[in-house]
């Protein structure tokens, strides 16, 4: 409550200008801090699923393990177990692993 008032005053004496400048910074900073590191952050993770081929080992995002048996246009079958395939949303695919633990 007290910030709001020291705003209200400081553009009742002219301030406007350096209130509409501190609210634009604020918007800067938010953007260096937290939205361009996520774009960064999900540019990675889809070239990293982008460069999955039949064979590897990766994570769902639910945590199952498995390893890609055949590639469709928007989801991947993944082999959990011997004989036992999912199939999977691309976008669920969370991480690639080379873990020998894996897949047994």
């Amino acid at each position: 409550m007290k910030m709001l008032n020291i705003l209200l005053q400081a553009q009742g004496n002219g301030g406007g200008m350096m209130s509409i400048m501190m609210i634009v910074m604020l918007f800067v900073i938010m953007y260096f801090f937290m939205i361009r590191p996520q774009q960064k952050k999900q540019k990675e993770v889809q070239k990293m699923r982008e460069a999955l081929k039949v064979g590897d080992k990766v994570v769902t995002s639910g945590g199952i393990y498995g390893k890609i048996k055949e590639i469709e246009d928007t989801a991947f079958i993944i082999e959990i177990a011997e004989g036992v395939r999912i199939k999977v949303d691309k976008a669920s695919i969370f991480a690639a692993t080379n873990d020998s633990q894996a897949n047994r």
